[in-house]
């Protein structure tokens, strides 16, 4: 076996494989029903199935997985490493980039240009998810750590879960916040309405999001947001849900809106303690350039 997850469940409630899920935001719920039906999850010292109700005090331990080898074909894509070293890196993805093959994006994913770039990425995943930790959507632009070894990656996911990375984004919006500062806390879970998007649910998985306004223009605001949770599409269904949805947006947002790439969103700011030396380490990346031109073009004085 290689490393090992364990923690105690505190306020949790429901089956063991939701409740780990939404603890270890870096794995999939389909990937924690794999290692229970392995035997890999020990519950007060017992081996349980995934409907276990889980209680209070209740203890866990998950034994990872050897690594197993990647059968991802590497392709050489252009890809801006910012930072890399023996144990992890950190990339900038371009808008219009797939994290990770799927059943509609088989190759030229950001897996795909890391397999190629880097020596090597932890197997925690599997062979379709080598070394992402966690994920950003296809049309957000920005930041993304890649564990480059399984002990990285237990390091990595283990301070997402203990919510003590920094990720902050840069958003337009749509309409003018009128307060400068605000914390969007709503459940989010998959829409009761439309089964592929999300939405703010009473049944949904916790989220947290803060946001800081920085520019006000016309019609738009330009905002920071800081993620304490990483929830699917979590920064493009809050900001719906209060009313200012993301400009660009093809899914959460208005059909007439700015022209661009996708949503107006980017991953500029990453922050995380490395794994092996214990230093804090912070990494920016500036704004693509559509999103720059489509700033200066909303600030420029309107002719009469």
């Amino acid at each position: 076996m290689a490393d090992k997850l364990e923690g105690t469940i505190t306020n949790e409630q429901g089956r063991i494989d939701k409740v780990l899920s939404e603890r270890l935001t870096s794995y999939s719920r389909s990937q924690i029903q794999q290692w229970l039906k392995e035997g890999l999850v020990v519950l007060n010292g017992q081996k349980v199935k995934a409907n276990y109700q889980v209680k209070p005090d209740d203890h866990f331990i998950i034994h990872l997985p050897e690594e197993k080898p990647l059968e991802v074909e590497a392709c050489d894509i252009p890809l801006d490493v910012v930072y890399q070293d023996q144990d992890v890196a950190v990339v900038n993805k371009p808008q219009g980039m797939v994290v990770h093959p799927s059943h509609g994006h088989p190759t030229h994913t950001l897996v795909n240009a890391l397999l190629f770039h880097l020596d090597q990425l932890s197997g925690i995943n599997g062979v379709i998810r080598p070394g992402i930790v966690h994920r950003i959507d296809k049309d957000t632009s920005g930041l993304l750590m890649v564990a480059k070894n399984d002990r990285s990656h237990t390091s990595l996911a283990q301070q997402l879960q203990d919510k003590t990375t920094l990720r902050e984004y840069t958003a337009l919006v749509h309409g003018n916040i009128p307060h400068q500062k605000g914390t969007i806390t709503a459940p989010i879970g998959r829409s009761k309405t439309n089964r592929q998007m999300q939405d703010v649910v009473d049944d949904g998985k916790f989220a947290v999001t803060h946001f800081t306004v920085l520019e006000r223009f016309a019609d738009f605001t330009l905002i920071k947001l800081q993620l304490e949770t990483g929830r699917t599409h979590q920064i493009r269904v809050h900001m719906k849900y209060i009313g200012y949805p993301i400009a660009g947006d093809p899914v959460y947002g208005p059909k007439r809106t700015l022209k661009g790439n996708g949503q107006f969103l980017h991953a500029g700011v990453l922050g995380f303690t490395h794994p092996t030396s214990g230093q804090w380490l912070t990494f920016e990346a500036p704004l693509p350039e559509v999103f720059k031109k489509t700033l200066d073009n909303l600030a420029k004085p309107i002719d009469f």
